[in-house]
C-alpha cells in the first residue's frame, strides 16, 4: 500500500499575468495528483530585501501525494518550466515559483532539497496563507505552531504583512 503524504506548497508570481500563471500552477498541480487539492486566499506582497521589482501574488496549497520528495520538487521545476520560469538571479523577479514548504513531518536537508522550507518562518507571504490553509501545522523541526510563528513574526517584523486580494484559486474547493 503507498503512503500518502501531506504536502505544502507556497506559490508566488510577480511577472506577467499573475494570476493567470498561480491558476495555471494550481491546475497543473491538482491534475499531478495532488489530492484533496485546498487553496488559500492569494496574498500581494513587497518583493524581499526592498528589491526594486513588482509586488508578487502568493498563496499556499496543500493537498495528499504518494510521490517521494525529490519526485514532487522535480514535478514542481518541471510545472515552473512548462510555464516559462527563467532562473536568473538568486531572489530575482519570476513568473512563477513554487517551493516545497513541507513534506508530512519530514525533515529533509540535502543539497537538492531543504523541508521544511529554511526561510519560511521569516516570510510573512508563507506563514500568513499557511495559518488560513492549515490552523493546526506544526513546524517539525521546532515544535512551534503555525499560530505561534504568525505571532512571533509579527512581533519582530516592522514590515507590512501582506493583504489579501479578491481573487481567489479553484473558488468551489477552497476551505472556509
Amino acid at each position: 500500500m503507498t503512503k500518502v503524504i501531506l504536502v505544502h506548497l507556497g506559490l508566488g508570481s510577480n511577472l506577467g499575468n499573475r494570476l493567470d500563471f498561480l491558476n495555471q500552477a494550481c491546475r497543473k498541480l491538482e491534475s499531478m495528483p495532488l489530492l484533496k487539492f485546498h487553496s488559500s486566499k492569494i496574498y500581494e506582497s513587497e518583493p524581499l530585501l526592498k528589491m526594486q521589482q513588482p509586488n508578487y501574488l502568493n498563496l499556499v496549497v496543500c493537498g495528499l501525494t504518494e510521490l517521494a520528495p525529490l519526485e514532487l520538487l522535480k514535478k514542481c521545476q518541471q510545472i515552473e518550466n512548462r510555464l516559462g520560469r527563467v532562473r536568473k538571479e538568486r531572489w530575482g523577479s519570476r513568473n512563477i515559483d513554487i517551493d516545497i514548504l513541507s513534506f508530512g513531518d519530514e525533515i529533509i536537508d540535502t543539497d537538492a532539497l531543504k523541508i521544511p522550507h529554511p526561510e519560511m518562518v521569516k516570510r510573512s507571504f508563507v506563514l500568513l496563507p499557511l495559518l488560513e490553509l492549515s490552523p493546526e501545522w506544526v513546524h517539525p523541526q521546532t515544535g512551534t505552531g503555525i499560530r505561534i510563528l504568525w505571532e512571533k513574526w509579527l512581533q519582530t517584523h516592522n514590515e507590512a504583512a501582506p493583504q489579501s486580494v479578491d481573487q481567489i484559486i479553484n473558488p468551489a474547493d477552497r476551505r472556509p
